[in-house]
């Protein structure tokens, strides 16, 4: 995007509190008055106990970024003097989880990355928290104020215990720091404490594991155990243990040189309040996340040669992973050097097995050197891309995926379900090995990408024709979406006629132009405005195909294109598609789930997940209803930004709603399986379902968007009283044509009803101004729009044609529903007679 930027050879530098330290003033009057040096180190010490009387013999020392020592039962950190006042990045991590705790497993991060410094005072030394929320250049007067406006709060004072033999060094003891109920490293959220009832950290069963020293970083692990009443596991112990890792990586001094984002264009990235930019205001900028490369032969890289650069991105699989799934993971992981090679780089990230003793003895998961793919066993279906970052200019220090062995389960689910019907690899609930390592790859893909600085790309799926993924040749070029970032998962719309034989995604078009605009070199003598200009340039070129798109992740996904789990450009077509394919697996899940001498519980999980799928094709055509296309642009580009779903895609959503979602899905209705899997449970898992389609589409917020598009462009748009009205006539079809009502339609009908209660008496709750724009939170004031008048005209309207119905309908059961109804509507619009 254009923005007026500033050099950034001098930027970035965060604010912080002048270093008061004595040790260096003293250090540097060094020698003064022709002092004998040797005697002024003898006074300076005695000042402090004798080194070796604190680091005695017996200790344990591992050196690294700084020294650490263990005597007896206690940790030391010996801080060189050349340390003190740099930023180093605090990353806390939930090494050892109880079970229930939260989702995510060991390896989790507790809490977001913070920054901290070391700071001599007297004889102490504070530990103090730095932000990066506001900068200013330093060279700037308005620097001062920001200083002064942003005091680094002292989080841990440490006393001195003793200064290094050379007196470069100072000794302080870090147990209690490591065994204290400090936010900056704690385990628990306060959400947490709550649900759990926490009452105290009890440190006497709390304690530092070990302490490891690496070239850039230092790792300690450590034991919190709290008093709770209500633990997430073992609950008669009253005790929750939670096993803690604490990274702590030294800020490169060289930082690197930021790019701005652009929400054209999908990267993760930091914010902040620049104060030293030539604005008349408070000015946010966001500063991408991603590696640092830089070609090793710029030369060459200019004349358009692809060149290696000087430092690639590795990633080591954990020792721990099954030897069948490493190449997969490996291929995963180095797919993305094509994507690499659309920015002028070679070979720039290669994937490795773990060394062994012998290769490298200093191998650790744990050194920040290495970025690895930690192989987790838990149950969790599930896999996370996560990395560390330098806050300052977003530069990428480290990554470690998530990788959870259960994450296979998820795979053979979805390919099972979403293939199955055309593809004969996927009819089985044990995968080849060659094919689950396929899917593996994908995910590790994926799951790259993240670390790589890409977030979700869920508008990308709708640039393919949903005719053009039942095409073979197509798909065998394209997989299902331009970018893998995507949630795209299988192609659930070729038929079995089609032929097609590729069925998953694949490093995409999106991806590489992605990794271009994020990753292109340009040189240091280049001016962050030229640069900009580049970009802003390339994002123009393509502003118009759709392959090139980015939807943002949006929990209420006001842009029904940027769905996840979705294919293709028609929703309605797409779920048409993925219906078919539903009701031919469902015959044969009893075939396809047969092992011999085995209970039923594979076929009852995949029964489940095909009912899971039909809600998944229901909730991407609801959100074309009230639907708004989002496409970013700048002041040069023509059009909006912001634009309403067609009235005829709006009105075809709703069609296919009435015949798909609120109709009795008598597919699903197999006594076969069901007679299998349960005692019961069918009525109220279709209930259970319809009703959460219904509740989706009848949000106030989607009402309120309908509302406003009316107020705008008049009776051009599909209108919030045409909606309820198809609605009503769609879910109380019965008493219009004098059919009679069964059980799954009856207990539709009451979710309506109830829904229409909602929408009387219930305000929406109030959400934080951070989370609105991720949400698309669309503001209403219920009790003051037409929501609630056009609630109240639905149900008197329904109430006069029950009567209607009531006179001419003999069933039993129906006319006991239909009583209950009216009395239902009475009491909602509190009518006494």
């Amino acid at each position: 995007m254009n923005r007026k930027s500033i050099n950034y050879l001098t930027l970035m530098v965060c604010v912080f509190l002048a270093s008061c330290s004595v040790f260096n003033q003293s250090s540097s009057k060094k020698g003064a008055d022709n002092g004998d040096a040797s005697a002024k180190e003898d006074e300076k010490k005695g000042d402090f106990t004798a080194y070796d009387e604190v680091i005695t013999e017996e200790a344990e020392t591992d050196s690294g970024l700084f020294v650490v020592h263990k005597v007896d039962d206690s940790y030391y950190f010996e801080l060189p003097d050349s340390l003190l006042e740099r930023e180093i990045l605090l990353v806390s991590r939930i090494s050892g989880v109880t079970p229930n705790l939260s989702f995510g497993g060991a390896g989790m991060k507790a809490r977001s990355q913070q920054v901290i410094r070391f700071q001599r005072k007297d004889k102490q030394i504070l530990m103090r928290h730095v932000s990066y929320t506001n900068v200013a250049d330093m060279e700037k007067p308005i620097y001062q104020s920001v200083k002064n406006n942003n005091f680094e709060p002292v989080i841990q004072s440490f006393k001195i215990q003793a200064l290094s033999e050379d007196s470069s060094a100072l000794v302080i003891q870090v147990d209690n720091f490591f065994t204290s109920d400090i936010p900056l490293i704690s385990a628990l959220d306060d959400d947490q404490r709550k649900n759990f009832k926490v009452k105290k950290l009890d440190g006497s069963r709390s304690f530092v594991q070990h302490i490891h020293s690496y070239p850039r970083n230092v790792e300690v692990r450590h034991v919190l155990t709290y008093e709770a009443d209500s633990p997430p596991d073992d609950a008669e112990s009253g005790t929750l243990s939670l096993e803690m890792n604490q990274s702590m990586i030294v800020l490169p001094e060289d930082p690197m040189r930021p790019r701005l984002a652009d929400n054209r264009v999908g990267y993760f990235s930091i914010e902040q309040y620049d104060y030293g930019l030539d604005k008349q205001k408070a000015f946010q900028q966001e500063l991408i996340t991603r590696w640092k490369l830089v070609p090793k032969d710029e030369e060459a890289y200019a004349r358009g040669e692809l060149v290696e650069p000087k430092k690639q991105i590795v990633y080591y699989l954990d020792p721990a992973t099954p030897l069948e799934w490493r190449p997969y993971l490996k291929q995963g992981i180095e797919d993305w050097q094509k994507a690499f090679e659309a920015a002028g780089f070679k070979n720039a990230i290669i994937a490795k097995d773990p060394p062994s003793q012998e290769e490298d003895p200093e191998f650790s998961p744990e050194d920040v050197r290495y970025s690895v793919i930690r192989y987790i066993t838990t149950p969790i279906q599930n896999a996370q891309g996560p990395h560390v970052h330098d806050p300052r200019t977003g530069e990428i220090l480290e990554s470690d995926i998530l990788w959870y062995h259960n994450v296979m389960n998820l795979l053979r689910n979805w390919y099972l379900i979403q293939t199955a019907a055309s593809n004969p690899e996927a009819r089985n609930v044990e995968f080849t090995t060659e094919l689950m390592g396929e899917l593996i790859r994908f995910v590790a893909a994926h799951e790259v990408g993240h670390t790589l600085g890409l977030p979700h790309n869920w508008g990308s799926s709708y640039a393919y024709p949903v005719d053009s993924l039942r095409s073979p040749s197509f798909t065998a070029s394209h997989g299902s979406a331009p970018s893998i970032m995507d949630y795209a998962r299988f192609n659930y719309i070729a038929q079995p006629e089609d032929g097609v034989t590729n069925f998953y995604p694949r490093i995409g078009e999106y991806d590489e132009w992605a990794i271009k605009w994020g990753y292109t070199y340009f040189p240091e003598s280049d001016s962050p405005e030229e640069t900009e200009e580049i970009l802003d340039e390339w994002i123009k070129e393509r502003a118009d195909d759709p392959v090139y798109f980015y939807g943002r992740q949006s929990g209420a996904k006001i842009d029904p294109r940027s769905q996840n789990e979705d294919l293709g450009d028609d929703a309605v077509k797409a779920s048409e598609y993925g219906l078919a394919n539903l009701k031919r697996v469902m015959p044969k899940l009893m075939e396809w789930t047969f092992r011999e001498n085995e209970h039923y519980d594979e076929l009852a999980e995949i029964y489940e997940q095909v009912i899971v799928q039909w809600y998944r094709y229901m909730g991407h055509v609801t959100k074309n209803v009230g639907g708004v296309y989002e496409n970013y642009k700048t002041y040069d580009q023509e059009g909006g930004v912001y634009e309403v779903v067609s009235e005829e895609d709006q009105q075809k959503a709703m069609n296919f709603l009435v015949q798909n979602a609120f109709a009795t899905p008598e597919w699903m209705l197999d006594t076969e399986i069901l007679s299998r899997i349960e005692h019961a449970g069918a009525l109220d898992r279709i209930r259970k379902f319809q009703e959460n389609v219904l509740n989706d589409l009848l949000h106030p917020q989607r009402l309120a968007r309908q509302l406003e598009a009316e107020a705008l462009y008049g009776e051009d748009t599909y209108t919030a009283l045409a909606m309820m009205d198809d609605l009503r006539e769609g879910v109380w079809s019965e008493i219009y044509q004098g059919r009679n009502i069964d059980p799954y339609r009856r207990n539709l009908q009451r979710a309506y009803l109830e829904r229409m209660e909602y929408l009387l008496d219930t305000e929406l709750s109030s959400m934080s101004d951070n989370y609105k724009e991720y949400y698309g939170w669309t503001e209403v004031d219920v009790s003051q729009s037409d929501i609630r008048a056009i609630a109240r005209e639905e149900l008197n309207m329904l109430k006069e044609d029950i009567g209607n119905a009531l006179r001419r309908n003999s069933n039993r059961n129906t006319r006991l529903h239909l009583d209950d109804a009216l009395y239902r509507i009475d009491q909602i619009l509190k009518i006494e007679e």
